[in-house]
């Protein structure tokens, strides 16, 4: 996933969790606008959520911040 994605993922996860809690969850769809404006970008966040980590529609925002920040080292 290519850093500005992983950097956008971090930053909504972060601000939902500061209004919502620990236990938000999240879609992909919220990390995008409500038009498709960017659609290689779109494909990327859903492959990563989709295929490489099997996630379900909705996960929690710190298990998204989680396997980001495992992505990274690894």
């Amino acid at each position: 996933m290519r850093e500005s994605l992983k950097r956008k993922f971090i930053d909504v996860c972060d601000k939902k969790i500061a209004s919502k809690g620990p236990e938000v969850g999240l879609s992909f769809y919220a990390f995008f606008a409500n038009k498709n404006d960017d659609p290689e970008l779109l494909m990327e966040a859903a492959t990563w959520w989709i295929m490489t980590h099997r996630l379900d529609h909705f996960e929690k925002a710190t298990k998204i911040k989680a396997l980001i920040y495992a992505s990274e080292h690894a």
